[in-house]
């Protein structure tokens, strides 16, 4: 067959009006009927907002009107939700522990825990935090898999200064602030602070201790924080979250129900039991959903064409690139 210059013009015509039309095209968030935002976070299937549009309760996400805009937590609880993302990450905002002083005394304390019945706090993307220049913290909880006699987890650390020009900026390292990493599995804790001093003869850069677990990618110490966070109640952490008890291998060898729909494969999390799904090579969208991996146009994205500068023929979740005859690579 014999392509004129103005076949191809055709050709590429017709491509980039389909390139146009596949961009535009939405993936599937939630199950058919369901809404998929609360405010301004949207909520993607395993969660729901309504019976018949989550996995199960354990996925429930309560939407509170009396905000504005909305505002979205978990199940019934108060824990607020900022994010949720099918690589099974929950974003969510928890309480620091505070410890404050004035010439007079103590002006405010809290002891903030936090209890998940199906999901654990991210090892990978948190940290723990104490700030303070005469400060102890700890945190005390649950490993969810571990023996019984094993459960207890406790991890702690001391900051302390006498003077602020001492204090490093953008640095966390034991002077005026320290931090530690957390276990795998931890599904409830408590956080305690204190001082040996009252803060005494530091009142005046330092008059409180802090602790909290905060996601990683958004700390970055700095001395006005010694001050500042006392006006702060939450900082962002992130917990993880699976499909049931049941390791992936564990589902496809059985007659389990397995959660990932068509196109789609299971793997393993790296923090706690259950499994994940994503939608294989070629496709995108919610492979929780049925019918929720689509094909995509592999030739309009460079990232996976190498930048194809030669006709390319996209199919169901690969691409084919050929030449007019006689013309080389």
């Amino acid at each position: 067959m014999i392509r004129t210059p103005q076949m191809l013009f055709l050709f590429t015509l017709v491509a980039a009006l389909l390139a146009a039309t596949l961009s535009a095209q939405e993936f599937p968030v939630a199950r058919a009927g369901c809404q998929d935002r609360c405010g301004n976070v949207t909520i993607p299937f395993p969660f729901g907002l309504t019976e018949d549009c989550y996995y199960d309760a354990g996925f429930l996400i309560s939407c509170n009107h009396t905000f504005s805009p909305p505002k979205a937590f978990l199940t019934a609880s108060a824990i607020n939700v900022t994010e949720i993302t099918l690589e099974g990450k929950l974003h969510i905002e928890q309480f620091i522990a505070k410890d404050c002083y004035n010439a007079s005394g103590q002006t405010d304390n809290n002891i903030p825990s936090l209890t998940l019945s199906k999901f654990i706090i991210s090892d990978a993307d948190n940290i723990f935090v104490s700030i303070g220049c005469d400060t102890i913290a700890s945190l005390r909880g649950n490993l969810k898999e571990a023996a019984s006699n094993e459960n207890k987890y406790t991890v702690g650390c001391m900051s302390f200064c006498d003077s602020l020009k001492y204090v490093p900026n953008d640095t966390c390292s034991g002077i005026g602030c320290c931090q530690t990493s957390l276990a795998k599995g931890v599904d409830d804790f408590n956080i305690a602070v204190t001082s040996l001093k009252n803060h005494s003869g530091i009142l005046d850069f330092s008059p409180c201790s802090y602790a909290f677990i905060i996601e990683k990618k958004k700390f970055n110490f700095s001395r006005s924080y010694l001050r500042d966070l006392k006006k702060v109640d939450k900082l962002p952490v992130v917990i993880d979250w699976s499909i049931g008890k049941n390791s992936c291998a564990e589902v496809k060898k059985s007659s389990l129900y397995n959660a990932c729909q068509g196109n789609s494969t299971c793997y393993d999390p790296d923090n706690g039991d259950g499994y994940l799904c994503r939608c294989l090579d070629g496709y995108r969208g919610n492979p929780y959903l049925s019918g929720g991996c689509l094909d995509i146009d592999e030739c309009t994205d460079a990232a996976v064409n190498h930048n194809c500068t030669h006709i390319c023929t996209n199919s169901p979740g690969q691409l084919y690139m050929f030449l007019p005859q006689g013309v080389p690579w």
